[in-house]
């Protein structure tokens, strides 16, 4: 994983604006109600990707991705790649605290996630490995010849695989998430054979506490370390410089007041293999916890991808504004620490997008704006 040695990088979480037309098939597709092949899926994806990254590029991110152009969503697609899930469909299985306490706003903008989520009904394997090596083929021909300084792909981690498809056959909760992530072993160590930086999602390591919402904070902290655990397992042949994992607080426009501070669960959180750790740092209910860093010592090692521009709002984020948030956690933790990201995705489910596409690559060009600014005064 390239560092910030010369100037601040730029990357992003994962998931950017799919076109329309890919949108509507792969919601088909999810829906049961064509095949993968059909229309020219993969021919669509192929040049999505192309398209994607050459458009990244354009905008100043120096760290690149696939945008998840193959993905429902960012971490129910893999339903597709393993086997062991099926019978009715669930829906998510919480009673989200921000839904009870404003269910007339919440209620309409939850509703909007029309993906379908089947259990697990039996023992977990993965057999998406041609789906995987699709992917990575798509990324590399897009790459090949760009000028970018890395690239990254995306994986959901065991943990939040295990929020989004609830267990109907492991006895146990941690017995469920160790199945998951020696099945999702085949796909993380697929994308670090190819040269690609993994990155790890894992929201469960924050947005999670609404989802086990009943219990203490160490309860919750509990759970959470086992998951680092799974992640720590089934990455164990993959160098930390090659890895990088998204945490968030979940990806929606809502009041989130109920959510877990980071300073109680960044220890765990530090305790993943992966070298890089991507946080939402710019929406204002979680900006002000720089100085979570004023406290916590980063480990040797460790990188920081603070989000300094809201993956949730159409402001366009002055690139002044994205220079100061870059300037705090330079000052911090070491330039050479830092990369600028964002929130979080763009489009983690395809039916769900809050920001206009047009306006994401504005704000993505405003980040790259800023990150030249903090790189004027840092070098």
């Amino acid at each position: 994983m390239k560092r910030s040695t010369d100037r601040i990088l730029v990357t992003h979480t994962g998931s950017l604006p799919r076109p329309a037309s890919l949108n509507e098939l792969l919601r088909q597709i999810d829906n049961g109600e064509v095949v993968d092949d059909t229309d020219g899926f993969r021919d669509q994806v192929r040049e999505a990707v192309a398209a994607i990254v050459a458009r990244q590029v354009t905008a100043g991110v120096s760290v690149v991705g696939d945008g998840e152009m193959s993905k429902i969503g960012y971490s129910t697609y893999v339903k597709e790649r393993l086997r062991g899930f099926g019978g009715e469909d669930v829906g998510l299985e919480f009673p989200h605290p921000d839904l009870v306490d404003f269910p007339e706003y919440m209620v309409p903008v939850m509703s909007k996630l029309s993906f379908r989520m089947p259990a697990c009904v039996g023992e977990i394997a993965y057999t998406g490995l041609a789906d995987a090596q699709t992917d990575i083929d798509n990324l590399r021909a897009a790459v090949d010849g760009a000028e970018v300084a890395d690239a990254f792909m995306t994986a959901a981690s065991p943990g939040v695989i295990a929020v989004f498809l609830a267990n109907r056959h492991y006895r146990s909760h941690e017995e469920y998430v160790f199945a998951l992530a020696d099945a999702m072993k085949a796909e993380y160590d697929l994308i670090h054979q190819a040269g690609f930086v993994l990155q790890v999602d894992c929201p469960d390591l924050a947005m999670a506490r609404h989802t086990w919402g009943d219990g203490s904070i160490g309860e919750f902290r509990d759970r959470i370390h086992h998951h680092v655990e799974a992640i720590n397992h089934a990455t164990r042949d993959i160098p930390p410089e090659r890895m990088r994992l998204h945490l968030c607080w979940g990806n929606y426009n809502g009041p989130h007041r109920h959510d877990v501070a980071l300073r109680e669960i960044i220890d765990i959180a530090l305790r993943a293999r992966p070298a890089a750790l991507s946080f939402e740092a710019a929406n204002p209910r979680h900006e002000h916890e720089w100085k979570v860093f004023e406290e916590t010592a980063l480990p040797d090692g460790k990188i920081l991808i603070p989000g300094v521009i809201d993956s949730t709002t159409n402001y366009v984020e002055h690139p002044e504004l994205v220079a100061q948030r870059i300037g705090r956690y330079a000052e911090l933790v070491g330039r050479e620490n830092v990369i600028a990201g964002t929130d979080c995705g763009f489009a983690t489910f395809a039916d769900m997008v809050h920001v206009d596409p047009a306006i994401t690559w504005a704000k993505l060009e405003a980040m790259a704006q800023g990150a030249a600014l903090a790189s004027a005064e840092l070098w």
